[in-house]
C-alpha cells in the first residue's frame, strides 16, 4: 500500500500509540468491521537516510526519504525495498524536436557547404506514470518481511537533484541498504537519529521500469546486504535506452525524450536547473557517441560486482525499455556466474500477468533473504511466453538448443524484391533506395512486399516448410553506401510475411539501427565518404518468435525509422550490395542441406458441380541448391481430376493446378494434398476444395484474409447457388477467426441484398480467437447469391486473420 501523505502517516503512528478503552462491564460492544491495518499489526514510519553524495552542491549530504512498513512485534526481519523517482508523479517536460533540417552528426565531417543543422521545436508530451506496485506491504509484511519504499534522489521528499541513473543516484540508493545494515545514519522528521534495529540486513529490491532499473544500479556496486533483486522492464545501460550504435533513438512512444527531459519530469526541486542543463550538454545529441556520460550510467560492465540473485522479468513487446536491456544484462550475469532466473512474457512495458507471479517473487526472496532452500534454483532457468500465450521452458536463454542460420541476400534485379537464401545466391545486383521515413512509417514501408518500392529494400525466404522459432538477437551485416549526403540513418526490420500469394498482414518482429559514422565503434564517429561502401554490422532487439509453416522470413532495410530515429528531410540515397550482406538468426526448425518449400495460392475455392478451379503452386529454395520437383495431387473425391502445368518444376519455379469437376460429384469440402517429390526432399501443401452441388444450401471459404490493426473492415465471401427459396430461420455461420484479442472485433454477416446481421460486436474481452457457430434468422433473405463475412478490428495493438467460415442456409 502506498504512503500518500506524511500527515496521514503521523496520524497512523499516533493512533497506534493510544490506549484502547475497555468496554463497560455488561455492555455489548457494537459490531465493527475488522481493520486491515489491525489485522496486519504493522508499524509505519518515515525515516530520512543520510547518503554520501551532495548532488545539488549545497554543502550538505543529501538525505533520502524512505517509508517503512513492518510487523509490530518480533523480528528482526529481512527487507523488501523499492526505490522510485515517481513518488510525487511526473511534471510536464518538453521533449526535443525530432524533425530536423539535417542529421546533426552530418556537420561533424563537412563535405560540402550547407545550412547548419538545427533542432525542431520542442513538443510537450506527458509521459504516463509507471504502474507503481502497491501490493508489497500488504503481501510481504504478514509473511515476516519489512517493506521500504524510497524516494529517489531529487524527487519526492528526498534532497538533491535527479541525475538520471549515474553513480550519485546509485549511492543515494545504496545508502538505504547501508542504513538497514547499521552502516549509515537515519533521522526522524524531528532530527532524532533512528536505527533499523528491526532489520536483519538482508535486502531484496524490486520494481518496474525506472523502479526496476534502480535494483540493477544498486546490485552493480556489490553493496553488502543486497541479497536479491527482481528488475522488471528494467534498464541495464542508459545508452541503449536513448541511443543505438551512434544514432539518437527514442524509447517507444516518446520521440524526443532524453536524460535531461526525464530529470525535469521527475524533479521536485527548484535549485537543479544548472545541473540538469549540464546533463543536457553532456548527453550529446549531436554525435550519438558512447562517452563517459554513458559509461557512468552503464551497469552491464559492472556485472562482475553483482552479489545478489537476479530474477529478470521483461516483456517481449516492450519498446519503451527495449529487449537489448535484458539481453545484455543476462549475458553479463551468465559470464559472471550470478545466480539468475528469467521470465520473458509476451506483453509490453510492465510485469507479467502470470497467476504465480507474486508467489514466485516471494520464493526468490525467501531463498536469498531467509535462507530457505525451496528449490527455486533447481527449476528451469528461463521461461518464455509466445504470442499464442503458451510458455516454454529452457535451460538458459537464448534457447541453447537453437542453431545459427546465416541467410545471404539475393538480388537478381536492381529494383525487384530480393531473396534470403541459406544456399548460394543466384543474383548479386546492387540495389538503391531513397529515405522517406520522415513521413512514411516502418509499418507502411514493409507493406506490399511483392512490388518494388523506392523507399525500401525487401528480401525474403521462400515459404517455410515447417515452423521456425527465433530466439535471441538477430544480427545483420550490410554492405552499404550513402551516395548523396554526409550521413544517413540505417534501420533493419525483421518481418514475418505470409506465404506466396496470400494477403496476410506483415508483422514487424523486431528492428535495429546504426549510424554509418559509427560502423567501427559506438564510441567514435568516422567520416562517411559519399558513394563509399562500408560494412555495417549490428544487432536487432532480441525476440523469441514463431514464424508459422508456410510463412516467409523477411529482411527490410530502410533509412529513417519514423517512430524511433531523428527525422531528417527525405532524399538521402543509399545503395546496398547483397554480396557479403547477411542476416543471422538463432533458430530451431530450419531444414539443412538441399531443401525447398511448396505452397498453393489461393489455399481453397468453391465451385458448382461441373465447374473448374485453378490455383498457383509455388516452390522456393529454403536451403542448399535447386532440385527438380514432380507435382501430384491426392485426396480427390470421385468426379474430380487434377492436372499441373508444367507437371515438373525446378525448385524456385511455379505451376498451375487445375481442378475439374463433373456434374455427379458429391457436394462437400475436400482437403486436396499437393505433393512435391524432389530429388532430395518431399514436401506437401493443402488446397480446400468445396463443391456446392445442386440444391446446395451451404458453402465454405477456407482462404485466409488478413485483418489489419484498427483498420477498415475486410470481407470473405461465400456464393450460394441451387438453394431453393428463402434461407432458414435457423441458418448458421460457423466462424473461425485467429486474433489475440477478440474484444477488438466487430463481426457481421452481410446478405446478397446488403442487409447486415451482427454476429459479434467487440465481445469476449481479452480472450484469443473466435471459434463459434452463430445461429441467425435469415428467413427474410433469398438464399442464392454472394454472402459476405465482414470483420473489422476496432482497436489498436493487434492483427489477425479470417481463417475459414461456413454458411449453412438450410434447415
Amino acid at each position: 500500500m502506498r504512503f500518500t501523505h506524511r500527515v496521514a502517516i503521523a496520524f497512523t503512528l499516533l493512533a497506534a500509540a493510544l490506549p484502547i478503552p475497555a468496554t463497560a462491564a455488561g455492555a455489548a460492544a457494537p459490531p465493527q468491521a475488522a481493520s486491515p491495518r489491525a489485522a496486519l499489526a504493522q508499524i509505519e514510519e518515515r525515516v530520512y537516510v543520510e547518503s554520501t553524495v551532495d548532488s545539488n552542491g549545497d554543502g550538505r549530504l543529501d538525505r533520502i526519504a524512505i517509508d517503512i512498513a513492518r510487523p509490530s512485534t518480533g523480528g528482526p526481519y529481512p527487507v523488501v525495498f523499492e526505490q522510485s523517482p515517481y513518488r510525487n508523479g511526473l511534471a510536464s517536460a518538453a521533449n526535443h524536436g525530432v524533425n530536423v533540417s539535417a542529421l546533426p552528426q552530418e556537420g561533424l565531417f563537412p563535405l560540402a557547404p550547407g545550412a547548419p543543422p538545427t533542432a525542431g521545436p520542442g513538443v510537450s508530451v506527458a509521459r504516463p506514470v509507471p504502474d507503481l506496485p502497491d501490493w508489497y506491504d500488504d503481501y510481504f509484511v504478514p509473511k515476516g518481511y519489512a517493506v521500504v519504499l524510497g524516494h529517489s534522489i531529487g524527487t519526492g521528499d528526498s534532497d538533491g537533484c535527479p541525475t538520471s541513473g549515474d553513480m550519485q543516484e546509485t549511492l543515494a540508493t545504496t545508502a538505504v541498504i547501508d542504513w538497514l545494515n547499521g552502516r549509515a545514519r537515519g533521522f526522524s522528521a524531528s532530527g532524532a537519529q533512528v536505527t533499523a534495529s528491526w532489520s536483519t540486513g538482508n535486502v531484496g529490491m524490486i520494481g518496474v521500469s525506472y523502479n526496476g532499473t534502480l535494483p540493477n544500479m544498486a546490485a552493480a556496486t556489490g553493496v553488502a546486504g543486497l541479497k536479491a533483486i527482481v528488475p522488471i522492464s528494467a534498464i541495464s545501460s542508459w545508452y541503449d535506452y536513448y541511443r543505438a550504435n551512434g544514432l539518437v533513438v527514442a524509447p517507444g512512444g516518446y520521440q524526443g525524450e532524453d536524460t535531461d527531459v526525464l530529470a525535469r519530469a521527475v524533479l521536485d526541486r527548484t535549485d537543479c536547473t544548472s545541473r540538469i542543463n549540464q546533463i543536457e550538454t553532456d548527453q550529446d545529441r549531436v554525435t550519438g557517441d558512447w562517452k563517459q556520460f554513458w559509461a557512468d550510467r552503464d551497469y552491464v560492465g559492472k556485472a562482475n560486482k553483482v552479489a545478489a540473485g537476479v530474477f529478470v522479468i521483461h516483456g517481449q513487446a516492450d519498446w519503451n525499455v527495449k529487449g537489448q536491456q535484458y539481453a545484455q544484462w543476462w549475458d553479463a550475469l551468465r559470464a559472471n556466474n550470478v545466480p539468475r532466473k528469467i521470465w520473458l512474457h509476451n506483453g509490453g512495458h510492465g510485469t507479467t500477468s502470470r497467476a504465480d507471479y507474486k508467489a514466485t517473487v516471494e520464493r526468490w526472496f525467501e531463498y536469498f533473504l531467509k535462507g530457505i532452500d525451496n528449490g527455486i534454483l533447481t527449476e528451469p532457468r528461463a521461461e518464455v511466453q509466445f504470442k499464442d500465450g503458451t510458455w516454454r521452458q529452457y535451460a538458459d536463454w537464448p534457447n541453447p538448443g537453437a542453431a545459427q542460420a546465416v541467410f545471404k541476400l539475393d538480388a537478381a534485379s536492381a529494383t525487384a524484391p530480393g531473396g534470403l537464401t541459406l544456399g548460394t545466391p543466384t543474383g548479386t545486383t546492387a540495389q538503391s533506395f531513397t529515405d522517406n521515413g520522415r513521413t512514411s512509417t516502418a509499418t507502411t514501408l514493409v507493406a506490399s512486399p511483392d512490388s518494388a518500392n523506392g523507399n525500401r529494400l525487401v528480401y525474403r525466404t521462400g515459404n517455410l516448410a515447417s515452423a521456425v522459432t527465433l530466439t535471441g538477437s538477430p544480427k545483420v551485416s550490410l554492405r552499404l553506401a550513402v551516395t548523396n549526403r554526409n550521413d544517413a540513418n540505417v534501420t533493419a526490420l525483421l518481418v514475418d510475411y505470409g506465404g506466396t500469394g496470400t494477403s496476410t498482414t506483415p508483422v514487424i518482429v523486431t528492428r535495429g539501427w546504426i549510424d554509418p559514422q559509427n560502423r567501427n565503434s559506438r564510441a567514435t564517429s568516422e567520416k562517411v565518404v559519399q558513394g563509399t561502401e562500408y560494412a555495417l554490422n549490428f544487432s536487432m532487439q532480441p525476440k523469441d518468435y514463431v514464424f508459422a509453416a508456410g510463412h516467409r522470413i523477411g529482411l527490410v532495410v530502410i533509412s529513417t525509422d519514423y517512430d524511433y530515429t531523428l527525422r531528417p528531410p527525405a532524399g538521402a540515397a543509399l545503395r546496398l550490395n547483397p554480396v557479403g550482406s547477411t542476416l543471422t538468426i538463432a533458430q530451431t526448425g530450419l531444414a539443412t542441406g538441399d531443401d525447398y518449400s511448396i505452397s498453393v495460392s489461393p489455399s481453397g475455392g468453391a465451385t458448382n458441380p461441373g465447374g473448374t478451379l485453378s490455383a498457383t503452386v509455388a516452390t522456393a529454395v529454403t536451403s542448399g541448391s535447386s532440385q527438380n520437383v514432380a507435382l501430384s495431387a491426392a485426396g480427390l473425391p470421385t468426379g474430380v481430376t487434377a492436372s499441373f502445368s508444367p507437371s515438373t518444376v525446378v525448385a524456385g519455379g511455379s505451376a498451375t493446378l487445375t481442378l475439374s469437376t463433373t456434374a455427379s460429384v458429391a457436394p462437400g469440402t475436400y482437403q486436396v494434398t499437393v505433393t512435391g517429390t524432389g530429388t532430395g526432399a518431399t514436401r506437401t501443401a493443402s488446397y480446400a476444395l468445396t463443391v456446392n452441388g445442386p440444391g446446395g444450401c451451404n458453402g465454405t471459404n477456407p482462404a485466409d484474409v488478413g485483418i489489419p490493426d484498427a483498420g477498415a473492415a475486410v470481407e470473405s465471401t461465400v456464393t450460394i447457388s441451387g438453394c431453393p427459396g428463402a434461407a432458414s430461420a435457423s441458418s448458421t455461420a460457423e466462424v473461425h477467426i485467429v486474433h489475440p484479442y477478440r474484444g477488438d472485433l466487430v463481426v457481421s454477416l452481410v446478405a446478397p441484398d446488403g442487409s447486415s446481421y451482427s454476429l459479434s460486436n467487440r465481445s469476449g474481452g481479452s480472450a484469443d480467437d473466435i471459434h463459434q457457430t452463430f445461429t441467425v434468422n435469415l428467413s427474410g433473405e433469398t438464399a442464392n447469391g454472394t454472402w459476405r463475412l465482414r470483420v473489422q478490428d476496432a482497436a489498436a495493438a493487434d492483427v489477425g486473420r479470417i481463417d475459414t467460415w461456413t454458411l449453412t442456409l438450410g434447415p
